[in-house]
């Protein structure tokens, strides 16, 4: 499995209209798919099935449950891609293919086959820095209370799950949160040492 070590940024030139774009991809249940492994690399194909570039990508790592305790570990990774897809076609697609992989939404951060979220859409922040700054900022029961009704970006909550950033680091580890100003490495070094260690390859 390939990865990059230096990062690609939003800038770099890219076919008229496309954008690079950072994908999370986790799964912990088992389907008619596969399993989780196998689950998440149909979910990889699909997207290019459905016109993505897949620039670079992570390794599968193993990582608990969020929040612990709410299930069996996860399988998680991240994907650097272009595509020529704004940032609600983005979602739809992502969701299209959670659907055929047999993702059914019906309880915040239950098990499931497939998880896809969009944590970075070119250096677009929606909707804007106040209302992100504001999802950024809950703490972790008013997370478990309330769900955003429009889209975010960056994902609010990227820049403290090690199960993310670890990930996230190995396919774009330069890029800058809009909000912290702090690299995908610098982010991810600064969590707590035992978040980290729980996050291991597979390979």
């Amino acid at each position: 499995m390939s990865q990059v070590t230096d990062g690609v940024k939003a800038s770099e030139t890219l076919p008229q209209n496309q954008l690079n774009m950072v994908i999370a991809l986790g799964s912990n249940k088992s389907s008619d798919v596969g399993s989780p492994t196998e689950i998440l690399e149909k979910a990889i194909s699909r997207m290019e099935e459905s016109g993505a570039v897949i620039r670079s990508r992570s390794r599968f790592f193993r990582t608990p449950a969020f929040p612990a305790g709410s299930g069996p570990d996860f399988v998680n990774a991240v994907i650097l891609l272009s595509a020529a897809w704004s940032a609600p076609e983005t979602i739809t697609r992502l969701h299209e293919i959670e659907a055929e992989l047999g993702r059914r939404r019906k309880v915040r951060w239950e098990q499931r086959v497939v998880d896809l979220d969009l944590l970075t859409h070119g250096d677009a922040v929606r909707p804007d820095v106040a209302t992100l700054r504001q999802w950024m900022d809950l703490s972790l029961d008013q997370q478990r209370k309330s769900a955003p009704g429009q889209l975010l970006l960056p994902h609010p909550r990227l820049h403290e799950r090690a199960f993310v950033l670890v990930p996230m680091a190995e396919v774009a580890p330069d890029w800058v949160h809009p909000i912290t100003r702090r690299t995908v490495v610098e982010m991810r070094d600064a969590l707590p040492a035992e978040d980290l260690a729980t996050i291991t390859p597979l390979e």
